[in-house]
């Protein structure tokens, strides 16, 4: 136990137990009378240390390799979740700054529409004939001359 400090191997609890029979098919035969004790991946170092025979050194290669393994994938599924995160936020400000491009886009439209119909109607009050308004000639009164007939 001196060999195993707390940080190299500890005692699950039921609770971590059950988890842990519920993943694992474990042999029935007669039950634990005591909650088993894990080793942390410092534990497995100090224990491949101690065992010499070649079944034990084969089985703490594979066990280091599998803590390596983990490892790496955590520091890949950290990174990937950190890049996700970055994309997710790019891809936010992104969509936020579509939305006012296309209010912008909106507001400027209906200006110019508003600004294409006044040109329309000017030009559809300046192709209009109006009716000239020259008055009908009327006879003059008065005294009529020779050339007046």
């Amino acid at each position: 136990m001196k060999r195993f400090p707390e940080d190299f191997m500890f005692q699950l609890n039921s609770e971590e137990y059950e988890i842990l029979m519920s993943q694992f098919v474990i042999s029935s035969w007669g039950g634990t009378r005591k909650l088993p004790y894990v080793f942390t991946e410092q534990g497995l170092a100090m224990l491949s240390g101690l065992l010499n025979s070649d079944v034990a050194i084969k089985v703490n290669i594979a066990i280091m390799r599998t803590f390596v393994a983990i490892r790496n994938h955590l520091y890949t599924t950290q990174r990937v979740t950190a890049e996700l995160e970055a994309i997710k936020a790019k891809m936010e400000r992104l969509e936020r700054n579509d939305e006012d491009n296309l209010e912008a886009i909106n507001n400027l439209s209906e200006d110019m529409r508003l600004e294409i119909d006044t040109i329309y109607q000017a030009i559809a009050a300046l192709s209009v004939k109006e009716p000239s308004k020259q008055e009908p000639q009327r006879q003059k009164i008065g005294f009529k001359t020779s050339k007046d007939k």
